[in-house]
């Protein structure tokens, strides 16, 4: 089967998906009910700059992503891999958005350091919820997932290897949503080498290239931003494209590179980091509305 036939499933069926879940979303309400959900106030949030963005492209990106990253596996023949990439991009949405329309912004803890010891002095934040959710959410997805090894404590320490990958991935596309556009920068980079790869790799390739379209303008000009419920579903649904075509040894490389990247955002500034490297900075600034070409996002939690 061409490898292109997944990828255009994926983009084909994820750009539908995003652009239908955002029209739905900006709907007008009838018979004065609230919509979306809560009202519009509970779906916008001030930036760094004092300018409102919204929450909306969360969803209508996790819609787009979940739809088209299953799509594309089914049209590549891995019904696994589609149930997979369903179980952690969801899990990724919905735990995002709890933590996105339920955090107690009273709540001075912060990161992930500080919702693991809320949770060890037996305090549930939504932080510590979604971090609970997500992981149980990338195991079960990483359990669907062809395992590698020849006896069962191999293939037991492959799943919950590939499991923390994609948990750590959904948490590390949250934390490059610092800035409009880095998480979906981020996100595309992976695109080439999933297309190259084919099979489901290639549906969620597609998935992601067609859905990151659609709402990159939006974000790119801060009118709209990912949130966690956009971030944690694009990096699930990466990782579950990759796990599904990359080698054990690739799997854990990256595992140690993301969980490294991970413990160093508790203590240095990626956004420090990306505007004191020219290249880095230029491509974070690329395609963004120049007069808010500074614009801060609200620290994922």
């Amino acid at each position: 089967m061409s490898r292109w036939v997944p990828a255009v499933a994926g983009a084909a069926v994820g750009a539908a998906s995003a652009r239908l879940a955002r029209w739905v979303l900006d709907a007008e309400p009838g018979d004065g009910q609230q919509w979306p959900p809560g009202g519009p106030q509970r779906w916008t949030r001030t930036n760094h700059a004092g300018q409102p963005v919204s929450l909306l492209e969360g969803p209508a990106t996790g819609a787009g992503l979940v739809a088209g990253g299953v799509a594309g596996a089914l049209a590549a023949g891995q019904p696994r891999v589609a149930a997979a990439v369903a179980v952690a991009g969801s899990a990724g949405l919905g735990f995002g958005l709890l933590d996105d329309l339920g955090e107690d912004t009273s709540d001075r803890r912060r990161g992930l350091r500080g919702h693991l010891g809320a949770l060890a002095h037996g305090t549930v934040t939504t932080g510590g919820a979604k971090v609970m959710g997500i992981g149980a959410g990338a195991l079960a997805a990483s359990a669907l997932l062809p395992r590698s090894g020849r006896t069962r404590l191999a293939r037991t320490a492959d799943w919950c290897a590939t499991g923390a990958f994609i948990a750590i991935s959904a948490n590390l596309l949250n934390l490059l949503d610092l800035r409009p556009g880095r998480a979906l920068k981020a996100g595309a980079v992976h695109v080439p080498g999933l297309l190259a790869a084919g099979g489901a790799g290639a549906g969620v390739a597609g998935a992601v290239a067609a859905t990151s379209a659609v709402v990159a303008p939006g974000d790119l000009q801060g009118r709209d931003m990912l949130g966690d419920a956009g971030a944690n579903a694009l990096g699930a649904v990466l990782a579950v494209g990759v796990a599904s075509v990359a080698p054990p040894a690739v799997r854990w490389g990256l595992l140690a590179a993301e969980a490294a990247l991970t413990v160093a955002s508790e203590k240095v500034s990626f956004t420090q980091v990306i505007e004191s490297t020219p290249v880095l900075r230029e491509i974070d600034a690329w395609g963004r509305r120049r007069p808010q070409a500074d614009t801060g996002r609200p620290a994922p939690q």
